[in-house]
């Protein structure tokens, strides 16, 4: 039997949303806060910022630098 872990996020973390039948699909944010096996990301941009609340497993650790795929 083969049980896969799924990656440690931490506060501060750069992650991507890789859940395809999410809003927030591709978009890239930081961990704020985990609790529960919710994780709150801090999305950025331009003139808004917003936190939205995640499973841990529609999020996966992105790039640090912020490049695109």
């Amino acid at each position: 039997m083969s049980t896969t872990q799924p990656e440690t996020l931490l506060p501060g973390m750069p992650v991507r949303v890789v859940n395809p039948g999410d809003v927030y699909y591709g978009f890239q944010g930081q961990v704020q806060r985990i609790s529960d096996g919710k994780v709150a990301v801090l999305f950025e941009g331009g003139n808004w910022d917003k936190l939205v609340t995640f499973n841990v497993s529609d999020l996966a650790p992105a790039d640090a630098t912020g490049q695109s795929r």
